[in-house]
Order: structure tokens, then sequence, then C-alpha cells
């Protein structure tokens, strides 16, 4: 992951571990995606309710629909990686882990 326009980028540990899981060529996919965040952070779609916090950015990988999560705080200049993952299960997830994501962002 890179640092672009001086916004610092911060991983979770969920997102760190799910990344390790991918083929390399996965996280070169993962990678363009998260400069295409980078360059315009209101590219995903800003979640509502619980997950009021989170934007998620949708893309294919392996003909797969996949969904990173993420936080962008603009007076910071920080992008939080907090999830990555195929559809399945992903919003539960994320609701499930709410309060360490907001724990992170703050």
């Amino acid at each position: 992951m890179s640092e672009g326009k001086n916004l610092s980028v911060i991983m979770s540990s969920v997102f760190h571990k799910a990344l390790k899981k991918l083929s390399k060529k996965e996280q070169n996919l993962v990678d363009d995606e998260v400069e295409k965040i980078i360059e315009n952070p209101e590219i995903g779609e800003l979640k509502k309710g619980d997950l009021s916090h989170m934007r998620v950015h949708k893309f294919k990988m392996n003909k797969q629909l996949m969904l990173l999560g993420y936080s962008y705080v603009d007076d910071k200049l920080t992008l939080f990686l907090l999830n990555i993952g195929s559809h399945e299960n992903f919003y539960d997830k994320a609701k499930n882990r709410r309060e360490s994501d907001l724990n992170l962002i703050s």
C-alpha cells in the first residue's frame, strides 16, 4: 500500500489478515483498488445505520464480487482500510466489528 496526496493509509488487523490470505496477483489487484480509493475517497458507497462510519467499494476479483470496507477522515487525511471479502456475511461481520472499527478511526 502506498501513501498518496499526503494521505495516511491504516489497515485494520482484519483487513491485514484477509489480505495476507490472497495470492500475490490478488493482492496487487487490491492495491490497485486502494489506489483508486486514494485518488477519490468518495468512490465507495456510504452506508447507513450501524455502518454509517463505513464506505464500501465494490470490484470484481476472479469473477467474484468483492467488497472493500473503508473509512476516510478528511480533516486527518487518513484512510482506514477496515475489511475486504466477498458479499456473503460481509455486512453482518462488519456490524459485529463496529465497535473496534470506531475505536480505530477515532
